[in-house]
């Protein structure tokens, strides 16, 4: 839904900034804390462009918390709706506001220690009590962004461009979903686990509850048409 309101707040700017364009548009690739991405840039009036564009990266990593070794697999996705204004007439300097579409989320699977044991809250299972340890972390969808920049790929004389951004999106709180799958134990013992599970849960929540925001430093190349 996040995403559909986005596409078509897309549609109507773009349409807006057709009927106001004197020059043409611009292609901008573009690598930083966001990932890979690409981006159109449009001109929207004198002193205000349009940029939106896709941001992606994937990457596998091992990480260790509350005495578990996960095998993890991170993605940044993100679709960009924003606005750069340039302050002074003739500045490379811009003010940037706008809207991301956030599919950033970690994807883990916990494995056992050197022993064949996992450690949940403190208190040991089996491999066999524990079956699969899957954990899955998103975030907000809808993530408002602010920041700073230099360089315009609409400038009119130059056909290549290079340009960097500064700033932040608010991703909101966590979500963190740890799930057990597959206790082979007693009922009692399975009944504990998920308990455990569950506290383990809270406690990687907390943890990641400082990355409300994500910082987006990024580098472009743009070529206009």
């Amino acid at each position: 839904m996040v995403l559909k309101r986005i596409v078509v707040m897309l549609a109507a700017t773009l349409a807006a900034a057709t009927a106001h364009a004197e020059i043409g548009a611009a292609v901008t690739a573009t690598l930083g804390t966001t990932g890979a991405g690409l981006h159109l840039v449009v001109p929207m009036e004198s002193n205000l462009n349009g940029r939106f564009g896709i941001n992606y990266f994937q990457h596998d990593f091992d990480k260790r918390t509350g005495g578990i070794d996960y095998d993890a697999k991170g993605k940044l996705q993100t679709f960009d709706v924003l606005f750069d204004w340039y302050v002074i007439a003739d500045s490379p300097f811009r003010l940037t506001g706008g809207i991301l579409y956030n599919g950033n989320e970690i994807k883990g699977r916990g494995r056992p220690n050197a022993n064949g044991q996992y450690l949940i809250n403190g208190r040991g299972y089996t491999a066999a009590d524990v079956g699969a340890l899957d954990a899955d972390v998103d975030f907000q969808k809808a993530a408002p962004y602010i920041g700073i920049g230099w360089g315009n790929a609409l400038t009119p004389s130059k056909r290549w461009q290079f340009s960097a951004d500064l700033g932040a999106f608010y991703q909101g709180k966590a979500h963190v979903n740890l799930v057990s799958r597959g206790c082979t134990s007693s009922r009692v013992t399975c009944t504990v686990l998920a308990t455990d599970v569950a506290r383990e849960e809270a406690r990687l929540a907390e943890e990641l509850s400082d990355y409300k925001f994500f910082p987006v430093l990024r580098a472009s190349v743009s070529y206009s048409f």
